[in-house]
């Protein structure tokens, strides 16, 4: 049986990686539990559920009743100490750049970690990729497509990594100059979060899965693209150097990565519902329009130039989401502050990031340059109308 912590339990991503638990229980043993504090109740449900004796959440109190025999940790740090216990293996569903820390604490502590969190990657990659390749195991359907691809060849024989986009709530639209906020959570595939499917949108998403791939697989973003697959079937491509071309394939659903990522090397049966082969499919591939997603060139760009570009990226698509959201901006300048913002960040000629501290300083450079362009637009908007 495997210890299993699962940080960010009451997301989409905990939830249903507690219902891989649930339908094997005698694979697993789930000894801690972290979430937000949107939700106590849920978590004190799944404590008590799966006879969890300790639970954090970022919140300073626990508003929920705590269930008898279960243990509370309160405070920003909370899932950095869950993250912590000596497990077999830590999935962590957190989502954005405060998932970065507990990663780190996890694989401090000897942990192997389950990875759903594409901001630890893309915020802080040198500093993950400091415990080893080996002690990652990705969760996004897409990395773990190409981590199941990639057991078909040796690395030297990896000609390129093909990543799959739904192509979100716009990849048959030809001009984004109207589009609401309904119409960008709109999502035709995934049900997901508000600023996960914004991200599906602007094509964001797949720019960071594009970063995240360059420091799991130590492939270089030359040799790292992406293309739309409305069907979500082909969860992505592992192309060799004879022209062999390695795809996953599986139902559009998160079960089959979060299976394979705990039971791994093990494939835990009935994970998913396989691809009736009974019926007839049709799949679509299709190149990725660059001027209207943007988002896909840019992750190149700051990819290739490293020291600190990637933390910026993330952070001020961050601020930019969050203003669109919040009605300050339209749909089509999220990519315009994002891509200012890093213009402007880029002359400051950042080191990578050394520590937890140094991502933080970058991301608070970000967010006040980011947030500055965004009232500048916003008051343009004012003068102009």
């Amino acid at each position: 049986m495997r210890d299993i912590v699962i940080l960010g339990s009451t997301g989409s991503i905990g939830v249903q990686a507690l219902e891989v638990v649930a339908a094997n229980p005698e694979l697993f043993r789930v000894i801690g539990l972290s979430a937000g504090s949107a939700n106590h109740a849920l978590l004190a449900e799944q404590a008590k559920k799966f006879r969890v004796q300790l639970i954090g959440t970022s919140a300073s109190e626990f508003s929920a009743e705590t269930p008898e025999g279960v243990s509370v940790i309160c405070g920003p740090q909370a899932a950095s100490e869950i993250a912590s216990m000596s497990a077999e293996i830590v999935l962590n569903g957190i989502t954005g750049s405060i998932g970065l820390g507990p990663t780190l604490a996890a694989l401090a502590a000897g942990n192997i970690v389950a990875l759903a969190n594409k901001e630890s990657l893309v915020a802080g990659g040198d500093l993950v990729m400091k415990y080893g390749r080996d002690r990652i195991i990705p969760v996004d359907s897409e990395h773990s497509a190409i981590y199941q691809a990639l057991l078909s060849g040796k690395s030297t024989e990896v000609k390129k990594l093909i990543l799959t986009a739904s192509g979100g709530a716009f990849r048959d639209r030809k001009d984004l100059s109207n589009v609401t906020i309904e119409d960008a959570l709109a999502h035709p595939t995934w049900s997901m979060g508000p600023v996960v499917t914004i991200n599906s949108a602007t094509l964001v998403n797949k720019a960071l899965e594009i970063i995240e791939a360059h420091y799991l697989f130590d492939i270089p973003y030359s040799q790292i693209e992406a293309v739309i697959h409305p069907q979500s079937v082909v969860h992505s491509m592992v192309e060799f150097v004879d022209g062999s071309t390695i795809a996953q394939a599986s139902p559009p659903n998160m079960k089959g990565p979060i299976a394979y990522a705990l039971g791994y090397p093990n494939r835990i049966a009935r994970s998913t519902t396989p691809v009736d082969w009974s019926k007839s499919h049709t799949w679509e591939f299709r190149p990725i329009n660059s001027e209207l997603f943007p988002a896909i060139n840019l992750a190149h760009r700051v990819g290739e130039v490293g020291n600190g570009m990637p933390i910026v990226f993330n952070a001020a698509n961050e601020i930019a989401v969050h203003a669109f959201l919040s009605k300050k901006l339209d749909f089509t300048s999220i990519l315009r502050v994002v891509s200012k913002t890093v213009e402007i960040l880029e002359v400051r000629g950042y080191s990578a990031a050394r520590d937890l501290s140094d991502v933080s300083v970058i991301e608070h450079d970000t967010h006040q340059v980011a947030e500055q362009l965004v009232n500048q637009l916003v008051n343009e908007e004012e003068i102009s109308s």
